[in-house]
C-alpha cells in the first residue's frame, strides 16, 4: 500500500514530514518518487487528524 513506508500513522507522519522538510518541495514530488498516491497517504494521516498544508509543506 504505502510502498515501504511505515504502516503506523504516527510513525508515518514523522517519516513523511522529515522527507518533505529535507528532500521534497511538495507532496506531489514525494509521492511520485515513492511510487504512492497522495490520496492514500493523506487518507492514512487523516486517521490521526492531520492534513497536508501546502504553505508549510508539512502535515499539520
Amino acid at each position: 500500500m504505502l510502498n515501504g513506508l511505515p504502516c503506523d500513522p504516527v510513525i508515518l507522519l514523522s517519516v513523511v514530514n522529515t522527507k518533505l522538510r529535507d528532500y521534497y518541495k511538495n507532496l506531489d514530488e514525494l509521492c511520485d518518487d515513492m511510487g504512492i498516491t497522495g490520496t492514500e497517504l493523506t487518507e492514512k494521516l487523516r486517521m490521526i487528524d492531520y492534513e497536508y498544508d501546502e504553505e508549510q509543506n508539512q502535515f499539520v
